[in-house]
């Protein structure tokens, strides 16, 4: 399955949780979020939009590139991809990242023991 596609996210769990243990006011992220990855052969363009912030990182699988963290520092990070999933850690924080089925794209931050998890739905 291609990850390609925009998607609103619809649930999350643990947020404010996460963020303090990242060191970050829950205020950083808004909750309701818009993902639009551009796949491409093994290289992504994956741009958020939260409220009116919007980042962009792109990466190629295998490679090491600088990433913007959820703690919004830039960090040299290396994705993996194994079957449907985006695997990558950003000093500390373990991110995968699951197409789980044709529509729903679930992502998972842990650091610390907690998890953060947003579900998302193509639109």
């Amino acid at each position: 399955m291609s990850f390609s596609g925009k998607y609103q996210m619809e649930t999350h769990e643990n947020f404010e949780s996460f963020m303090e243990a990242v060191g970050k006011s829950c205020c950083l992220y808004i909750h309701q979020s818009i993902y639009e990855i551009e796949e491409t052969g093994d290289h992504f363009k994956v741009t958020v939009t939260t409220g009116t912030k919007i980042f962009t990182n792109s990466f190629t699988i295998g490679q090491e590139t600088e990433l913007e963290a959820p703690t919004g520092e830039r960090v040299n990070s290396l994705v993996m991809r194994e079957s449907n999933k985006l695997k990558v850690s950003l000093k500390g924080i373990e991110s995968v990242t699951e197409l789980a089925d044709a529509n729903t794209l679930v992502n998972t931050m842990t650091v610390a023991g907690i998890a953060y998890k947003r579900i998302s739905e193509r639109m």
